[in-house]
């Protein structure tokens, strides 16, 4: 209806237009004017651009994607220089999202008992030291100023933990709205939280993120991988994002719904190689090979979960587990252990995967803390965001003949005022 309107008035401007050059030009010059098609229609001058015209455009944004099995240990001042290393603040991000697991200690107190805010406050307070007081990196660059960051969501199941940061020029540039978190519990007997997961929804501009960080069942029995492949379909089933009003009808509630997905955390598969073995080919750091064994890798090329999904080249050692009584020493060794240790062979059980169009995975690594039994990992990307913008009654003033942007042209002071449904009406809309 208003796109008729403003043709309607279109119309009547071009034909007050060719009267007004009727009256003030000579008779030559009448006839030019009457077979002139551009002036009967408008002909040059574009009606198309007066409809709403919605244009999309894309940025791109650096997201780093951490996830580490602190083993049930608290933060601790000396953990600095850990993070520092774990985040690579040398590639310094746009979006920061880390996920944790086992932040308390899985006993049947932290697992039944009511969750203690506490610990995941310690968290986000020495990872916001981290991100923004990093005094020395920011003196090494140029011309800078201090990148700070703001955490947007936070969230908590038991030991599972997920805290998502963003730079405050990202959240003055773009808009992030409908922030919303979800956990789904999927351990003891299907429902406690010593298993599952913790999920963040977002939206930037017009692309929607979720984020999932998971911890499953751990084991490396036969069979043990069936048991963690159910726990990825019950997260994808049961996992629903509550709708903030109802003007955000039409996002997301479920994981798949999402344009860009991050699924990362202690995923627990393991290799389907005896220890030996898995040993000799960690010495001679032959990773492709021992690729072969690993169970994730088998269930994503046979599509058993994560059809579809994605994961980096893993060109590093294994990160699951290491001796708590030695510095950098997979447990057991494959001998007996007078300190009571399991025997565990180790295997990647710390992954991260995406799902996607628009997404590029700049470096997958693992760092070399030695805070827990497990090495943190990271992955950074470059993903696509698209960015909406709308013109509405726009005009291509090029062709206007200037005569129609001239008010003194033909018309007195008096006459401008007395139609103010012509040239002041369709200028008004530029």
């Amino acid at each position: 209806m208003e796109l008729k309107n403003q043709k309607s008035r279109y119309k009547r401007l071009c034909n007050w237009f060719t009267n007004k050059q009727k009256e003030n030009k000579p008779s030559n010059s009448l006839h030019e004017i009457e077979e002139d098609e551009s002036y009967e229609y408008g002909g040059n001058v574009s009606l198309q651009s007066m409809e709403f015209d919605s244009c999309i455009s894309t940025n791109k944004l650096r997201i780093f994607v951490g996830t580490w099995n602190v083993a049930g240990r608290s933060p601790v001042g000396s953990l600095d220089v850990d993070l520092d290393e774990w985040l690579n603040l040398k590639s310094s991000a746009d979006i920061y999202v880390l996920g944790f697991q086992e932040i308390v200690p899985l006993k049947t107190s932290t697992v039944i008992g009511a969750e203690n805010p506490s610990v995941a406050t310690n968290w986000n307070n020495l990872i916001g030291k981290t991100l923004s007081n990093d005094e020395n990196y920011y003196k090494k660059i140029e011309g800078s100023n201090k990148k700070k960051y703001k955490m947007v969501a936070s969230k908590k199941m038991v030991g599972v933990f997920i805290s998502v940061w963003l730079k405050e020029q990202v959240l003055e540039k773009y808009c992030v709205s409908n922030v919303r978190v979800c956990s789904v519990a999927c351990g003891v007997m299907g429902y406690l939280g010593n298993k599952g997961c913790v999920g963040v929804s977002m939206l930037i501009e017009g692309t929607s993120f979720c984020f999932v960080v998971a911890h499953l069942a751990s084991g490396e029995k036969k069979g043990d991988e069936g048991r963690r492949n159910y726990q990825v379909q019950e997260i994808f089933r049961r996992t629903s994002f509550p709708r903030t009003t109802k003007i955000h009808q039409h996002h997301p509630l479920t994981i798949l719904g999402h344009d860009r997905i991050f699924w990362f955390g202690d995923l627990n598969y393991r290799l389907y190689l005896k220890d030996h073995l898995a040993r000799h080919l960690i010495r001679k750091q032959d990773w492709k090979a021992l690729q072969e064994f690993d169970q994730l890798q088998k269930e994503l090329q046979e599509g058993g979960v994560f059809e579809g999904w994605k994961e980096g080249n893993i060109e590093f050692a294994p990160t699951y587990k290491y001796s708590s009584s030695t510095s950098n020493i997979y447990c057991g060794s494959g001998l007996p252990s007078r300190s009571g240790e399991k025997q565990r062979t180790p295997a990647w059980c710390d992954r991260i995967l995406w799902y996607g169009k628009g997404v590029e995975q700049l470096h997958y690594i693992r760092s070399e803390s030695k805070f827990s039994d497990h090495r943190p990992v990271s992955a950074l990307f470059s993903t696509q965001i698209e960015i909406k913008s709308s013109n509405r009654g726009l005009l291509e003033l090029d062709n206007i003949p200037p005569t129609m942007l001239h008010s003194n042209h033909g018309v007195s002071k008096g006459e401008e005022d007395e139609n103010p449904t012509s040239l002041s009406l369709l200028m008004k809309n530029v």
